[in-house]
């Protein structure tokens, strides 16, 4: 790699982290949510009767990551947990009304003037976009 991809490529991704960064400051001064815990609740949402594990893989979490989150939207009434009654090691999580509520006017996780400009590229260009995204976090990762 040429040192000018090098640079464009690491200017680019400084980007990346320090866009996310001021959207979930944004998320966490709008919703009192952050992040990690806005993408928790949406997965529970959208999955219904969810174990940790099955969040855990669905958000691309760490399972201990994902326990602190439920936590801390357990203590704030936002989702809870019960145990399985045909199973009780197994553990499932679920909205309560509150957690409802916050999900249906919750803001898009990368803002809306993104999710806004994301929609207006071509479908085949969006596609590209996140192929390439994942493809380089594959690189990226540990286990690349």
């Amino acid at each position: 790699m040429s040192s000018e991809e090098t640079r464009t490529l690491l200017k680019s991704i400084r980007r990346i982290v320090r866009a996310n960064d001021l959207q979930s400051r944004a998320l966490a001064k709008s919703t009192g949510l952050t992040g990690p815990q806005l993408v928790i609740l949406m997965a529970v949402a959208e999955l219904g009767k969810v174990t940790t594990k099955a969040l855990a893989e669905h958000a691309d979490l760490s399972p201990a990551t994902v326990v602190t989150v439920l936590e801390n939207l357990e203590q704030r009434e936002i989702v809870e947990r019960y145990r399985s009654e045909a199973d009780r090691r197994i553990v499932y999580t679920r909205l309560t009304p509150k957690g409802l509520a916050l999900v249906s006017h919750a803001p898009r996780v990368f803002g809306d003037d993104f999710a806004r400009r994301f929609a207006g590229l071509p479908a085949k260009r969006r596609l590209e976009l996140v192929e390439s995204i994942a493809e380089l976090a594959q690189l990226m990762s540990a286990n690349g």
